[in-house]
């Protein structure tokens, strides 16, 4: 499962801002200003809400020797619903989150907006890792009078999935992930196909167990 369902933030260093990091320092007109003593002037996105203002407060007076930060929207007094506004009246394509849709940040409406295949697999992550959760109950870690630990419990009680679909998933797939892992494993890893060819049969709801192991030629491949 992801960090921040046990209580650590990597995700978001990990693979927003470290991506960013290397392509501006591989840019030549940053690495230009650098060379001449100057910073490069990196724009945060952070708006006048309660939460960007938290967000704001922890960043703000951070210095670094190689980027001057600005907050744009800060500087216009711009809250999340000015910033949606301004999208929807210049015509461009509606706001959506950019967090993974198995992110313990998620709120209940956003998880009831998910499709089908998507909380299928929230169902086999939640699965996959419950044999060696210890301190935490699922994605979103601990029960609250709104919603419970599990995404699983959530949509089981919403009914976002049918009922016999979540048992099913529990009981076979990660054994047959298990499986497609095991016959993998005896694959030279540059003949290996990715993890998606299993992930989009299970998405269409049918079965992954690997061929036979005594044709190595037909084994299942992943990354």
């Amino acid at each position: 499962m992801p960090s921040i369902a046990f209580g650590q933030h990597s995700c978001s260093a990990r693979h927003k801002i470290s991506p960013q990091d290397k392509w501006v320092k591989a840019w030549p007109p940053a690495q230009h200003a650098w060379a001449n003593g100057r910073k490069v002037v990196r724009l945060i996105g952070y708006d006048c809400s309660t939460r960007d203002n938290q967000r704001y407060a922890h960043r703000e007076g951070h210095v670094s020797d190689l980027y001057e930060y600005q907050y744009p929207l800060r500087d216009w007094g711009f809250t999340r619903e000015d910033c949606e506004r301004v999208i929807a009246e210049e015509g461009l394509p509606a706001f959506h989150k950019s967090s993974c849709f198995f992110c313990s940040a998620m709120q209940i409406s956003e998880v009831r907006a998910l499709p089908r295949e998507e909380l299928r697999l929230i169902v086999l992550l939640e699965a996959r890792a419950a044999p060696r959760l210890r301190t935490v109950e699922g994605l979103w870690r601990k029960s609250t009078k709104k919603r419970p630990g599990s995404m699983t419990a959530f949509i089981r009680a919403e009914a976002l999935l049918d009922p016999g679909e979540i048992d099913e998933i529990i009981a076979n797939a990660p054994l047959d992930l298990l499986e497609f892992q095991r016959a993998a494993a005896a694959v030279p890893i540059e003949r290996r196909s990715h993890i998606s060819t299993w992930i989009e049969r299970f998405n269409a709801g049918r079965a992954c167990a690997p061929p036979p192991a005594n044709d190595p030629d037909d084994l299942p491949r992943t990354a």
